[in-house]
C-alpha cells in the first residue's frame, strides 16, 4: 500500500470557443460608431476607435500647445547662444572678464 503525502495539482482547464470573424461586418460597425449611429460596439471599443481617430487626425489641442511651448523654448535657447557668440567675437567682453580675474 502506497501513501502519498503531496499531490501535484492537475493542469487548469480553460474553455476555448472559436469565433467567426466577419471583416465586412466589423468595418460596418466601426463606420457606424464613427458616424454616431447606434452600434453594437462596447464602450471600450468605441473609446479605442475615437483615440485612434484622434491620433490619425494629428492629435489634440494639448499636442499643439506642447509644440508651441517647445518652439518658444528653442527660440530662447537659440537667442541665448547667438547672443553669447556675439559677445565673445564682436565685443571686448572676454578681455574685460580676464582683466577682472587678473589673468591679463
Amino acid at each position: 500500500m502506497r501513501f502519498v503525502t503531496f499531490r501535484t495539482p492537475k493542469p487548469k482547464r480553460f474553455s476555448y470557443k472559436p469565433r467567426y470573424y466577419d471583416e465586412d461586418k466589423e468595418a460596418l460597425e466601426k463606420r457606424k460608431a464613427e458616424l454616431g449611429y447606434d452600434s453594437s460596439l462596447s464602450h471600450r471599443e468605441s473609446l479605442k476607435l475615437q483615440m485612434s481617430k484622434k491620433w490619425k487626425k494629428g492629435g489634440s489641442d494639448d499636442y499643439s500647445r506642447s509644440n508651441l511651448s517647445k518652439a518658444i523654448s528653442y527660440t530662447f535657447i537659440i537667442a541665448f547662444i547667438v547672443g553669447g557668440i556675439y559677445m565673445i567675437f564682436f565685443t571686448n567682453f572676454i578681455e574685460k572678464l580676464l582683466a577682472l580675474f587678473g589673468i591679463r
